[in-house]
């Protein structure tokens, strides 16, 4: 039987990790990644986001070692640049799912919010009188001028934001940066979100969309991570730009402590500072969200039914927050 000591918190996880081109699978040593004739041990209890992306297979009891660790599973375009689906969070508790949806119901507790994220965005005051209308012009403003800053710094080119899905390639390399960085940036809000217990679906400033929080709680950091490593990445030049802004990802991620800052500042932004950790009545003896908090109870996980193998795969030694580079490992 494992105990919740055994796994780390969230914000103690390492970010994000994208795979393609190959089998995800658990045998013997845990969680591994098949390439070939490569078989790379994967760190599942140290990772808040897998990522696959084409090519890409996996079995179920992958899934199911991903979900007893209560690591998200992304599936991914190319680079992680799309999402097509992902898993649940390992949170049973609809505590903050509630309280998230009585916010974003009422009008003036909604704005409430959005004044909030601004704020805590740009360090400006918004008056209790602007719009939410207004409040995204304002955003809007300040995002350009980020970018226009950017590129003066690091001597890349700016046109604006312009992207196709549909047809990636055309994107001129620093759109393409943008857009890598900030699907890195998503996977880990998305599994940030998931694991205390809220719904991606339910924004505040984005609305309509089934990850509009999603992007409320990556448009945070992107002023302070995304934009500047995309712009830092491009102005190097890179063989592989995709993958050397992921890399650059990682770096970011781990400098700023976004595994330990996400949950907070999101019960920041929505006013409850004090509810960032779980309450023992929350538990239930399964598994559970590992956010700030969490630990403090000796609750033991659901007993493994018999013969059934685990997945606990041995960590590589590497700096919190730095990719693995092992054989078959993209990035």
């Amino acid at each position: 039987m494992r105990t919740l000591h055994e796994l780390p918190r969230f914000q103690d996880r390492w970010s994000h990790l994208y795979l393609e081109m190959g089998r995800l699978d658990v045998n013997a040593l845990g969680l591994t990644f098949h390439q070939g004739e490569h078989v790379t041990p994967v760190p599942i209890d140290q990772l808040a986001v897998v990522m696959l992306g084409p090519g890409s297979t996996v079995t179920h009891a992958a899934v199911a070692a991903l979900s007893r660790n209560n690591c998200l599973l992304a599936w991914t375009g190319q680079d992680g640049v799309r999402l097509y689906a992902a898993s649940t969070g390992g949170t049973h508790s609809a505590r903050r799912l509630i309280r998230q949806a009585r916010l974003v119901s009422d009008e003036d507790s909604r704005l409430a919010v959005a004044w909030r994220m601004y704020r805590f965005r740009f360090e400006e005051s918004v008056p209790e009188v602007v719009s939410l209308e207004s409040i995204r012009g304002m955003e809007g403003l300040r995002v350009r001028k980020t970018y226009a800053d950017a590129s003066r710094t690091y001597g890349v080119e700016w046109k604006g934001r312009r992207y196709d899905q549909g047809n990636w390639a055309d994107a001129d390399p620093i759109n393409r940066a943008l857009s890598t960085a900030n699907a890195c940036l998503y996977g880990v809000c998305h599994a940030a979100i998931l694991s205390a217990g809220y719904s991606p679906g339910l924004g505040f400033i984005h609305t309509g969309k089934m990850l509009s929080f999603v992007y409320d709680v990556a448009d945070l950091y992107k002023t302070d991570l995304t934009i500047p490593v995309a712009f830092r990445v491009t102005a190097e030049s890179p063989q592989e730009l995709e993958r050397a802004v992921r890399m650059e990802c990682r770096n970011a991620f781990h400098d700023f402590n976004i595994m330990g800052r996400i949950i907070p500042d999101i019960a920041e932004v929505l006013g409850v500072a004090d509810d960032s950790g779980e309450s023992p009545d929350d538990l239930e003896g399964r598994i559970v969200t590992l956010a700030p908090g969490a630990e403090g109870w000796d609750i033991p996980w659901e007993s493994e039914r018999a013969g059934q193998r685990r997945a606990m795969a041995e960590v590589p030694e590497s700096r919190e927050g730095e990719g693995v580079t092992a054989p078959g490992l993209v990035g």
